[in-house]
């Protein structure tokens, strides 16, 4: 007797088929394909700043799940995993869940209370519509390692958070954030042998500033990647408006970044665009290293898709934040909420969001001759 009844997933029985393989499985056998909610989570001031997601690897059989948040000189990170089974509809991973409430609008994340220092039930309402970023697609030694395609989107919070000891009534008058949605192949689970790409001994550039930037009655989304001799692998610079009026390309984002000495920490930060007056003057107001505890990839024994077993984990990482600031070090990626500051044709607003870097590799136009060099 055949056992293809146990390949169906509830999801079969909706018309959003795109290959002939149930909706259990995916069109291609690429071990990195993931498909991940991420979220952010401000109250436009410097002592909070939170991001969780949730992610699934349907050709590694994982789902994972993470919140991150530093507050009060405290990094704490909840996290969790599981089999994935064949059922891609169901988004909760032991405590967490999401649940769609109104498609590329609203949506519910939830962190139920537990044996840990972190807990939430928010409600996400985007402040403009949700916007669909360029493909990103990079090639190495042959093979595909990155072909991902995002959709990006500003909003605002409500509902209950617990940090610690501290109850917090969230409202969207002051609670704002951002979100992407991101589907394809990068690099997860369990590390892979390095075959040519180790040939030389150290991984290739990957130069990154990602800034989705919300002010009252607009958005700016900014990207910039780019290789070791400063060449844009992947770019967009673009205004989205609260009141649905078609979105504006800026056009190339020119960045203007000043390095603390000693480090790749990014010092002062300044974006224009070329060919127009428009310029966005960035403070940051507290980082946020990612990649301690939540799965960014400098955790040998948690990384987004790694397998951690037939039963349900879940975990609590808790430190000061500047431990877990020197663990990050120069490799790590690291959220930023930031205050923007616009200078353009409305006049000058200021705004609140996101300011994500990682550089690793060499990059000549910032100075960084190798792997390890840093601002003089």
């Amino acid at each position: 007797m055949s056992d293809a009844h146990r390949d169906l997933s509830p999801l079969d029985d909706f018309p959003f088929h795109q290959t002939s393989e149930s909706m259990a499985h995916v069109a291609t056998s690429d071990r990195n394909f993931y498909d991940r909610y991420y979220f952010n989570v401000h109250h436009c001031a410097d002592d909070l700043f939170m991001a969780l997601g949730v992610g699934q690897y349907p050709n590694l059989g994982v789902t994972d799940a993470f919140a991150a948040v530093v507050h009060n000189g405290v990094h704490r990170v909840v996290r969790a995993s599981r089999e994935l089974g064949s059922d891609r509809g169901d988004t909760s991973v032991g405590p967490f869940g999401i649940e769609v409430l109104e498609p590329l609008n609203r949506l519910r994340v939830v962190l139920e209370p537990g044996e840990y220092e972190l807990s939430f039930d928010l409600t996400w309402t985007g402040s403009i519509p949700a916007t669909r970023e360029p493909r990103q697609f990079v090639r190495r030694n042959g093979r595909v390692w990155m072909d991902s395609v995002r959709l990006a989107q500003t909003g605002y919070w409500e509902g209950t958070l617990r940090i610690g000891e501290d109850e917090l009534t969230v409202t969207p008058a002051t609670w704002w954030g951002s979100r992407d949605r991101s589907w394809g192949i990068r690099p997860v689970g369990e590390a892979e042998p390095a075959g040519i790409g180790g040939k030389d001994g150290v991984p290739p550039t990957f130069h990154w500033i990602y800034a989705p930037m919300q002010f009252d009655d607009f958005s700016i989304l900014v990207i910039a990647q780019e290789d070791e001799d400063g060449g844009r692998v992947l770019e967009e610079a673009v205004k989205v408006f609260r009141d649905g009026r078609p979105a504006e390309a800026l056009g190339r984002p020119e960045l203007e970044l000043h390095y603390t000495p000693g480090t790749r920490d990014v010092e002062t930060a300044a974006v224009h665009f070329t060919g127009r007056a428009e310029r966005v003057r960035v403070t940051q107001l507290i980082p946020l290293h990612m990649a301690v505890g939540s799965g960014y990839g400098l955790d040998a024994d948690w990384r987004h898709g790694m397998y951690q077993g037939p039963d349900l984990v879940v975990q609590q990482v808790v430190m000061p934040a500047a431990e877990a600031a020197a663990k990050s070090g120069m490799f790590g990626i690291t959220e930023r909420l930031a205050r923007f500051e616009y200078d353009g044709p409305e006049g000058v607003r200021t705004g609140f969001g996101l300011f994500e870097t990682l550089f690793i590799g060499a990059h000549r136009p910032s100075g960084f001759a190798d792997w390890l060099a840093v601002a003089p």
